[in-house]
């Protein structure tokens, strides 16, 4: 591949939602701002009206297109037929970089990136875990299958970002020290993004009006909405009335919205379909981030970035977030830790919204869009010049291979 000031990159990833999915329409935009042409190949089965609009809005920063077909998380006989898909798309597309996100899209790449060498096409391949597979056990059978295969994976593989210190140092505990050129580059968000968002008093009571707390993003265990449930639970049997929005969706919604009911929270928690985190910043005084586990979650910024009082706990890279104030976070999965901290949240709103400002000021630099981009496409070069360095080695010792032969009597 040789130097170019404008590239082909597509990114794929099998599920279009939440933060991995946020972090790269950010980029996307970015990258086709500087000039680059860029794709997306993604899942089609997964997300629904929230998710299709988020892609509609993105779609004209796409000059090589959207394109979706069913991608299933599990690996099944049918991911024969998509990869064959995948590949002639992507074949088809002639990329000079593919940027894999998650663990199905990062094989995808590489694995495809790799075959196109057949035919003569040289693509970068770059994955980013944004948590994904590093989250398994690899002392547990999938987890040794997945560490296994990430492994025989990182030597098809011209890069690796990752989005977290935290998530490094996973993937070297679990995987190895990497063999290939690695860079850290956290999420970023939007100068527009760091306005104060106020609880909107006119919120409609007849959707449940302004609340004291608010829980946004997947409902999945990992993400600890069963925990935000207890502990309002826990609140009220000390006698103190809270209340919430839970705004996501996900395989487990019935699952959290039975929870609710059984413990008498029927009355008290309400439920939202996904919205722009921003419009559900204003439902709630406070936000509440429960996650059992995390890579560098969007949400937690987003919400600093609004001056939102937030409690979060200390797992992934929300640590890497919080900095000095780190050793406030709680610990995952305690419910009586979190009642108490919603509890001292509402003794004294004033002290939590100043405390917010100050909070805000301190990200906007370390957590830019722009730094983002930026550091990725530097990424990109780097391998570049390799990959041109490295083919000039080989042609120059075939040369001298060739020369010697022909020296021979």
């Amino acid at each position: 591949m040789t130097h170019r000031a404008t590239l082909r990159i597509v990114h794929c990833v099998r599920a279009p939602i939440g933060g991995i999915f946020r972090h790269i329409a950010d980029l996307a935009v970015e990258q086709s701002k500087a000039g680059h042409d860029v794709g997306l190949i993604c899942d089609s089965l997964t997300g629904g009206e929230f998710e299709d609009a988020l892609i509609a809005r993105l779609s004209p920063h796409l000059s090589l297109g959207v394109h979706r077909l069913p991608m299933r998380r599990e690996i099944r006989l049918s991911d024969v037929s998509a990869a064959l898909t995948v590949f002639n798309l992507i074949r088809a597309l002639r990329p000079d970089v593919l940027h894999g996100h998650g663990s199905k899209g990062g094989a995808y790449v590489r694995m495809m990136g790799t075959a196109l060498r057949l035919f003569g096409q040289r693509p970068l391949r770059f994955y980013c875990p944004h948590g994904g597979s590093l989250h398994y056990d690899p002392a547990g059978l999938k987890g040794r299958i997945i560490f296994s295969a990430e492994h025989l994976l990182e030597k098809l593989t011209d890069g690796l970002i990752f989005v977290s210190l935290y998530e490094r140092d996973q993937y070297r505990a679990k995987v190895g020290a990497p063999k290939t050129a690695e860079t850290v580059v956290y999420n970023g968000l939007k100068p527009s993004e760091f306005a104060p968002v106020t609880p909107a008093q006119e919120y409609p009571e007849s959707l449940g009006g302004v609340r004291d707390f608010l829980f946004i993003g997947m409902l999945r265990d990992i993400k600890g909405p069963d925990v935000f449930i207890r502990a309002l639970a826990e609140l009220k049997r000390h006698g103190i009335a809270a209340d919430a929005h839970v705004v996501g969706d996900g395989p487990e919604r019935e699952v959290y919205h039975a929870l609710a009911e059984d413990l008498g929270l029927g009355d008290r928690i309400r439920f939202h379909a996904p919205m722009p985190a921003r419009q559900a910043f204003a439902m709630a005084r406070s936000i509440v981030v429960p996650s059992r586990g995390e890579s560098m979650p969007y949400i937690v910024l987003e919400a600093i970035a609004a001056e939102m009082p937030i409690l979060a706990t200390s797992v992934g890279g929300i640590p890497e977030i919080f900095s000095n104030e780190a050793d406030n976070l709680l610990p995952p999965g305690d419910v009586e830790a979190l009642a108490f901290a919603m509890q001292r949240q509402l003794a004294d709103p004033d002290l939590q919204r100043s405390q917010a400002k100050a909070r805000a000021a301190g990200i906007a630099q370390k957590f830019s869009v722009a730094t983002m981009s930026g550091t990725i496409e530097r990424a990109y070069r780097a391998a570049e010049a390799k990959q041109r360095a490295d083919r000039y080695d080989q042609s120059a010792a075939e040369t001298s291979r060739l020369a010697k032969n022909n020296e021979r009597p």
